[in-house]
């Protein structure tokens, strides 16, 4: 958004309100939609003034993230006069976000343009019938400035009394199906060999007191550390770390924390899962883990932290990577075209 809007177009944001995003957002300086709800008890207040404000402000099209307000922009916008209704565009951030249901197919109809965020969605999106001129990939995005800006790791080592250990580091929200589990089993393989090396796992989240549990039942209290959520000093707390790892994609399979990782020219550790293959260049910029043994990821992090100089190669790399593929800018410009075509 703030990069269309330096382009000079105007952009109208919907979110839930009260939500961390709409603080985010307000913090960022964004033209906000007031009085959406986006819930399934608010749909019909929130078409009628969707439907209004898109009349109202003359809107060129809709761009929806979720099923709810793909569906609310499919019945709210209006007709104009010879010019049709506005376009609707869909970004897909999860592969599990693509239905292939017959509902989904007439939705898919209306729907002028899908972005996918990951090689897996863009192929999932042919298969239910989308045709290929209406999909476009677009990878994610790192704020690039903010972790390219050479931050301080002394803070963080003091206040986790890290020392001079090897430091992994995780960021992930503490919730089901996120590979903490086979991290640590992994962690705790890798100890046998590097004894001295530390783990912190960044985030909060619903599973927290059950990980700490399985940390306690691993024995591996002294060496890994919950951090909390953390994202004012986010940039420094990776600087602390000589390794980036993450098992398994959440809310948005681009994967953003693993780009953010690269930003701050940290190799990354990855399952190949998500758009994971196709951000980290195996052997290059990071490693990849291909099955969910804990024995590979061990093997996978000892290479990285029992090679620092490689370790340090993979992670310039990675910034580079980033600095090519992975910019806002990138993002902005695949966006305006697809705009531009369709408006």
């Amino acid at each position: 958004m703030r990069g269309l809007r330096a382009r000079g177009h105007r952009v109208l944001l919907g979110v839930i309100p009260g939500d961390r995003f709409e603080l985010k957002a307000r913090e960022a300086g964004l033209e906000l939609i007031e009085g959406l709800r986006l819930s399934p008890g608010t749909a019909a207040g929130d078409t009628l003034r969707l439907r209004a404000l898109l009349r109202r402000e003359g809107v060129d099209l809709v761009h929806a993230h979720h099923s709810h307000d793909h569906w609310l922009a499919l019945v709210a916008r209006p007709a104009r006069p010879g010019r049709g209704r506005p376009p609707i565009l869909r970004t897909f951030h999860t592969l599990r976000a693509v239905k292939r249901d017959r509902l989904a197919a007439g939705l898919y109809r209306r729907t002028a343009g899908v972005f996918a965020v990951s090689r897996q969605i863009e192929v999932r999106c042919h298969e239910s019938g989308i045709p290929p001129e209406r999909v476009f990939w677009i990878p994610g995005a790192a704020d690039l400035p903010r972790f390219e800006l050479p931050a301080d790791p002394r803070p963080v080592r003091e206040e986790f009394e890290l020392g001079e250990a090897p430091v992994i580091v995780s960021v992930a929200r503490l919730a089901p199906n996120r590979g903490h589990e086979l991290l640590l089993e992994g962690f705790r393989l890798l100890l046998r060999e590097m004894p001295g090396a530390r783990l912190l796992l960044v985030g909060k989240g619903e599973t927290r007191a059950r990980l700490e549990q399985v940390v306690a039942d691993l024995g591996l209290a002294k060496c890994v550390v919950f951090t909390g959520y953390r994202d004012r000093d986010l940039p420094a707390v990776l600087a602390s770390a000589d390794c980036f790892a993450l098992m398994a994609t959440g809310s948005d399979d681009s994967c953003r924390a693993a780009l953010e990782a690269m930003a701050a020219a940290r190799p990354v550790v990855a399952r190949g899962v998500g758009a994971l293959p196709e951000t980290v260049v195996h052997g290059e910029t990071g490693l990849l883990v291909e099955d969910d043994r804990p024995e590979s990821v061990a093997a996978a992090l000892a290479q990285v932290l029992g090679a620092p100089g490689r370790g340090r190669g993979m992670g310039l790399a990675g910034r580079q990577r980033a600095q090519t593929v992975f910019s806002p800018e990138r993002s902005v410009e695949t966006v305006e075209r697809v705009y531009r075509s369709l408006a």
